[in-house]
């Protein structure tokens, strides 16, 4: 069984936190309503459509799987986009909710969702809090990549995803 590529999308795939009149080289920009979007105005996302066939690659080895907070509308909003495939996503039973030992609110329910399984984790919320958290009460591999919000994924990432997990 491979292991869970668990992929955010504000941050490593949309750098929001770029600066707002200078949209990162590669990337495109997109305005998209999701339904959790409450303001009138569409939402800017930008996306580089290079990181669609990096993540294709890196299928080769991993089961993608959207661990963000766009849930199952990442597979409408932002997959086609990429060139990606409808994904399994992580239905969060919180969201933005309370969190053990000051680690962000997802980790806990990352290592639920892996159940076990070896798993990368590219999100721009990952703490050292997070790191220690996964090594205390996850038994088996696990990477935890903090991706730059201004940045966005860049080739050190993927290398790094793929070294990681040939050396399973």
């Amino acid at each position: 069984m491979k292991p869970l590529l668990l992929i955010d999308i504000d941050g490593p795939l949309n750098p929001y936190a770029a600066k707002a009149q200078r949209r990162p080289q590669g990337y495109t920009t997109h305005r998209m309503h999701p339904s959790g979007w409450t303001d009138t105005k569409p939402l800017r996302v930008w996306l580089n459509p290079g990181h669609g066939a990096e993540l294709l690659a890196l299928a080769e080895w991993y089961e993608p799987v959207w661990a963000t907070t766009w849930k199952g509308e990442a597979n409408r909003w932002i997959g086609p986009q990429l060139g990606l495939p409808e994904l399994p996503f992580i239905d969060w039973p919180q969201m933005h909710g309370k969190a053990p030992r000051g680690t962000f609110w997802k980790t806990q329910y990352i290592l639920e969702y892996a159940a076990g399984r070896p798993f990368a984790w590219i999100d721009d919320d990952i703490t050292a809090m997070d790191h220690e958290w996964v090594d205390q009460h996850h038994l088996t591999a696990a990477l935890l990549l903090n991706i730059d919000p201004r940045l966005g994924l860049l080739r050190p990432d993927f290398d790094a995803l793929a070294d990681w997990a040939a050396a399973l």
